[in-house]
């Protein structure tokens, strides 16, 4: 492990932990923060949706992790907290409670772009004060909330999953879809709306090596989508399915939305195309390593071993830090998947 000293605050006071584990599984999934503290008598108590801080250096400015407990187990002599972030809050445990607003004709979104529509829609679920939008910026290219409107009682994640969803950059060779994730402004929470990084383009941001940075690092198969649905421009479908994967793979959704398309032939030959790359590239990579703590998702690195079939550029999906008072190890998820994929619409809610 390394010399540091990790920090938690809990409402803004340190707290004397002892060991505890950081989750970012990415796509849109919530980070989870657990950790361990010595049983107080008189301490601790209606710790529920108290504000926690993690810091992997007691020296950082900026925490790792921002979020709120969701639950604490007490054991015989100690107290297990654990702790989710903003995109947990919109869903607070349970789809009964999740996060949700009306939208009808008369009170919506419409006519929006998508950083603003989802800011209205933040704002409208009273989340303001939780979840930063200052600076979400937009998609690349804009577009319109009201293509498709939005109406019905809906969940503020499903609500930004659906606009994220549609934007495609058609811009390159290769169209790029846009993604969210959460940054910390050293205050609040931030919501950041940008394009899926290029493997070949994007600055490295680490190299690993295997004689030098790689503990660790194994295979991790991916689900391949076997429905490929797209949505075209207008109310134009197309949609692939392979029988045979299915009786391998078993049923598993994707859908995508790419306006360029303007017939349902053209739809399912561009879903069929998805098909072919998520096959070629059904696996993820999990490195474990002494480095690497402060990459996010969508940063591109670097492998480099003896084995060509694993050296290349791969861009973070995920991270797993596990820590104690003395110091911290890491573990990434990673990949090279295509721009063009986009995430399972099947996909748990964390």
């Amino acid at each position: 492990m390394n010399e540091v000293i990790p920090r938690i605050c809990i409402d803004g006071k340190n707290v004397d932990y002892t060991s505890g584990t950081y989750v970012n599984s990415g796509g849109f999934t919530s980070a989870t923060l657990q950790f361990e503290l010595p049983l107080i008598k008189d301490g601790y108590r209606k710790l529920w949706n108290k504000e926690v801080t993690f810091f992997l250096n007691n020296f950082d400015s900026t925490p790792m992790f921002r979020g709120y407990i969701k639950r604490v187990q007490e054991d015989f002599n100690k107290m297990t907290v654990y702790a989710q972030d903003i995109i947990g809050y919109m869903v607070k445990g349970g789809n009964p409670e999740k996060a949700k607003i009306a939208l009808t004709k008369e009170d919506n979104i419409d006519g929006l772009t998508v950083g603003n529509a989802i800011r209205k829609a933040i704002s409208k679920a009273q989340l303001s004060t939780k979840i930063g939008t200052a600076m979400i910026g937009d998609t690349t290219p804009s577009f319109s909330s009201s293509r498709p409107p939005l109406r019905g009682t809906l969940g503020i994640k499903d609500i930004i999953k659906n606009l994220i969803s549609r934007a495609v950059d058609n811009s390159a060779t290769i169209p790029k879809p846009n993604i969210i994730r959460v940054v910390d402004d050293g205050n609040i929470s931030q919501l950041v709306i940008e394009l899926e990084s290029d493997l070949d383009t994007s600055t490295i941001k680490h190299v690993f090596t295997e004689y030098g940075n790689i503990i660790d690092l194994k295979i991790i198969k991916r689900k391949v989508p076997t429905i490929v649905i797209v949505n075209g421009l207008g109310n134009v479908k197309g949609t692939f399915v392979h029988e045979g994967a299915m009786e391998a793979f078993d049923r598993n959704y994707l859908e995508v939305t790419n306006e360029e398309l303007k017939s349902p032939a053209e739809c399912k030959d561009f879903a069929q195309k998805l098909f072919r790359a998520n096959l070629e590239t059904q696996y993820e990579y999990s490195i474990k390593s002494p480095q690497g703590a402060y990459l996010n998702e969508n940063d591109i690195i670097r492998v480099e071993t003896d084995d060509p079939v694993f050296t290349g550029n791969y861009r973070v999906r995920g991270k797993k830090v596990a820590f104690t008072t003395g110091g911290f190890s890491v573990g990434l998820n990673i990949n090279k998947k295509p721009p063009t994929l986009a995430e399972y619409i099947g996909q748990q809610d964390n």
